[in-house]
């Protein structure tokens, strides 16, 4: 049976909402947490905990007048910051964060987790890059695999000495291949295989769930026929085996998605009151998400209430919130499958453009989110917010003008789909080269 460990960190979302599709591969169907899990040594855990607090702490902090910016820039960004990547050169020597990091684990730290997982002769496929760590210098004795969360990564993502390492990469897009090759790691340690995406928002290996989906979107999305009267050819190539006369048409609707330190949660209010005209004459359905966050659903729940707007909850109007990732992860995707436009930050989601789904780029927190946007927007499926407070009028002028039905199909065309299935091949197939890599990015 195809088994691995499925191994990630409780730390914001991104690194397990890449784990999550990846669930089944694991021998009980879960995936460890390396921070959380039970039995764990009362000072790994609070080396975890400490790390956690501090970033989260200084990214809500960043919302603070004047000091916020410094001192995320100083203390958080610094430490994560990605060089420019021109002119190539060699970029091996390790930073300080893989340093202090090393010389943790060298202590003990996370020796328990790998003398578990030692117990089975199966490999590992780890999200986040110090279980790659841990595992290689406490003497995991399987094959090490970490997927890589971004469109670019700091120096951290790579082991003290890459050259010597035998810990091996799965990269979302060709930038990271390039980085990691940048950063000293071998070339035949990095596999191209694109993001893990959730295999019920893809319908089997022909897409038929994902192509239902993008050609109810693009009606919604071009409601002036412009952008389909210029690109039926395209659509009905890359669509085929979807009847694009006969479908259910679902309510146009938007969906804001607050990270997992919930520092955009002012912007969800500004889209709030900006459509609250629209919400009320049911002219659109809004997804608030609020993740993990009881402070955030709270937050949402009460500012509806003073718009007089309760009586739209569970109607057009919704707060997607649990206190379980794994349960927030599942009604997220399911959401997914009505919604026409997802608002968020350049997290881990601009990987979620493959479903077909134009995002609209809200301020990035952090270097790598900054590269995310420029992949992004690169890829063609991205657009940069305007100002929020008057949503009600630009996101209605770029509906009108097809733009966004654009920016599905390209995300659609240029992302990369089939992540899980790649992954799965070189894990368990050995293969080299994954056959669904042929996109441009």
């Amino acid at each position: 049976m195809q088994k691995a460990w499925i191994v990630t960190v409780d730390m914001g979302y991104g690194h397990q909402r890449a784990a999550h599709p990846l669930r089944f591969l694991s021998p009980n169907g879960r995936v460890i947490l390396a921070n959380n899990y039970e039995g764990m040594p009362k000072k790994d855990r609070q080396i975890w905990d400490n790390s956690q607090k501090f970033y989260e702490f200084f990214s809500r902090a960043k919302n603070l007048p004047i000091i916020g910016n410094l001192l995320f820039d100083l203390l958080i960004d610094r430490m994560q910051r990605i060089l420019t990547f021109y002119p190539r050169r060699d970029l091996s020597k390790p930073n300080f964060q893989v340093s202090l990091n090393y010389k943790t684990i060298k202590r003990g730290w996370g020796k328990d987790l790998v003398d578990y997982l030692n117990n089975q002769k199966i490999p590992l496929v780890t999200t986040f890059f110090t279980v790659a760590f841990m595992a290689e210098e406490h003497g995991f004795k399987n094959d090490i695999y970490c997927v890589v969360c971004d469109s670019d990564i700091a120096r951290t993502w790579a082991p003290l000495i890459p050259s010597k390492s035998r810990i091996r990469y799965l990269a979302p897009c060709r930038r990271v291949v390039d980085r990691l090759k940048e950063y000293g790691v071998k070339p035949e340690n990095i596999f191209l295989t694109g993001f893990p995406l959730p295999e019920e928002n893809l319908g089997s290996k022909n897409l038929l769930k994902l192509k239902t989906d993008l050609a109810e979107r693009i009606v919604n999305l071009d409601p002036e026929h412009r952008y389909r009267q210029k690109y039926f050819g395209t659509i009905r190539q890359f669509l085929r085996g979807v009847n694009l006369k006969s479908r259910h048409q679902h309510p146009f609707t938007l969906t804001f998605a607050v990270g997992g330190a919930g520092a955009q949660r002012k912007i969800g209010l500004q889209i709030l009151k900006s459509l609250r005209k629209k919400i009320l004459n049911n002219e659109i359905n809004l997804n608030l998400i609020a993740g993990t966050r009881r402070d955030v659903f709270e937050y949402f729940k009460n500012y509806i209430n003073s718009l007089g707007l309760t009586k739209n909850l569970n109607k057009n109007l919704s707060i997607i919130f649990s206190v379980d990732k794994e349960d927030y992860f599942k009604q997220f995707n399911r959401s997914l499958y009505s919604t026409d436009i997802l608002w968020t930050k350049p997290s881990e989601l601009v990987f979620y453009t493959a479903l077909g789904i134009p995002i609209i780029i809200a301020d990035p927190l952090g270097s790598q989110e900054k590269f995310n946007k420029i992949w992004l927007k690169t890829v063609g499926a991205g657009i940069t917010q305007e100002d929020p407070t008057l949503t009600h009028e630009w996101l209605f002028d770029w509906v009108n003008s097809g733009w966004l039905a654009d920016a599905a199909m390209s995300g659609f065309l240029d992302g990369r789909q089939f992540g899980v299935q790649n992954i799965m091949a070189v894990v368990f197939g050995g293969e080299k080269e994954p056959s669904k890599s042929f996109q441009l990015l």
